[in-house]
């Protein structure tokens, strides 16, 4: 395999998912990793026995109904959840709910429950084996993607216990949205520490919540639709609580940058009611909006419990710009450390990592969302 650009990294191993390469979300169990899939192939979660991170290999796929995809994965303890969602612009029919798995025995996922959802479905979920589940969903009723909780406490019957919206998105309360058409203030997903919940919402920006057992109130909001000039597709929101720092990703969704400027930036959080943005992550440089496909940040490794977990060293995918690590121990000089950007494979323009997930051995699991697969890596001495 070819490599575009390698800065202290190195690519250990290569998975293209027994040429089902449309690579999601992942979580590692052990020896096994659980990729969620876009949908393109049928398959909606791959299984890999990873136990030689030089030689993956995939001994389970789960197929999806119909017009769906199943492309997040969350996995605490023995259960494995995954979403059902329509895949875009699909018809009918589709499955929409929250699929959960007994993988105790974790290259053989059995099916133990599944919560519909009346509606598109589910997009991405925050899960870590605590009482609730918090996620975005499409439910009838509501324009566009919300946030939702669901108890957890018996895995074979998931529970809804409160939704949150933005103000607008209720219309079949008679409330009505104060945006235009297309994809604008919509939910993407929270991320829950202690009492509080830090979420990207899409053109409405940051949201931060106060949690009190499962419910969500909003106790602040930044959006920066203004300066950009365009939708800025905010995507996540990561703490760093012991720089009392956050970093969000605006998702970009068009190629070849097409679209208002998507950039990750930094926030003081060191008084969470009223967050502060005090810079903007460096850019990868180089052609990439050139190369075809998006360019723009997009996940982050969201230091869950189990895997690896560091405030000071950031890992970020980038699409076309592939994965990109940063020190962030300097608010004053945060710094790239380190890169990885694969060549696309046959038939694909370029690369587009897509998700990022890092074992507590410190091993580095990226997807490529179109026909890559996934890639295995490790920081070499100086990343």
């Amino acid at each position: 395999m070819n490599i575009l650009e390698s800065h202290n990294i190195e690519l250990l191993g290569h998975s293209d998912l027994n040429g089902k390469g449309d690579g999601m979300q992942l979580m590692r169990n052990g020896d096994y990793l659980y990729v969620g899939h876009m949908g393109y192939n049928g398959v909606g979660t791959s299984v890999l026995d990873v136990s030689n991170p030089c030689d993956p290999h995939v001994v389970h796929q789960i197929p999806i109904p119909e017009n769906t995809h199943s492309h997040k994965v969350q996995l605490a303890g023995d259960i494995l959840l995954v979403n059902h969602e329509q895949q875009l612009h699909a018809g009918t029919p589709f499955s929409a709910g929250l699929v959960v798995y007994d993988v105790s025995k974790p290259g053989e996922p059995i099916q133990i429950g599944f919560l519909p959802i009346n509606g598109f479905g589910i997009h991405r979920i925050w899960w870590v084996g605590d009482k609730y589940a918090y996620f975005s969903v499409r439910e009838e009723g509501y324009d566009g993607r919300f946030l939702m909780t669901v108890d957890m406490s018996d895995p074979t019957s998931p529970r809804i216990v409160s939704r949150w919206w933005y103000p607008g998105q209720w219309v079949a309360g008679g409330e009505k949205p104060t945006w235009g058409s297309g994809p604008t203030v919509r939910a993407h997903h929270v991320i829950v520490k202690g009492n509080r919940a830090y979420g990207g919402y899409g053109d409405a920006g940051l949201l931060i919540f106060e949690v009190d057992d499962g419910h969500l109130r909003l106790i602040s909001e930044r959006s920066w639709t203004a300066e950009v000039g365009g939708s800025t597709h905010t995507h996540t929101a990561l703490p760093l609580l012991s720089h009392d720092l956050l970093i969000t990703t605006d998702e970009p969704l068009k190629d070849n940058c097409q679209e208002a400027k998507k950039t990750a930036r930094v926030f003081d959080i060191s008084n969470d009611r009223e967050p502060e943005q005090i810079g903007i992550l460096p850019e990868p440089q180089g052609d990439f909006c050139q190369r075809g496909g998006r360019f723009g940040p997009h996940n982050l490794h969201e230091n869950r419990p189990e895997a690896y977990v560091s405030e000071d060293i950031l890992f970020m995918t980038y699409f076309s710009a592939g994965l990109r690590v940063y020190d962030v121990r300097d608010r004053t000089k945060i710094k790239e450390i380190a890169s990885f950007v694969p060549e696309p494979p046959a038939g694909q323009k370029t690369t587009q990592i897509n998700d990022v997930y890092v074992s507590s051995d410190g091993l580095i699991y990226v997807t490529d969302r179109l026909r890559g697969g996934v890639y295995i890596l490790r920081l070499t001495e100086g990343g």
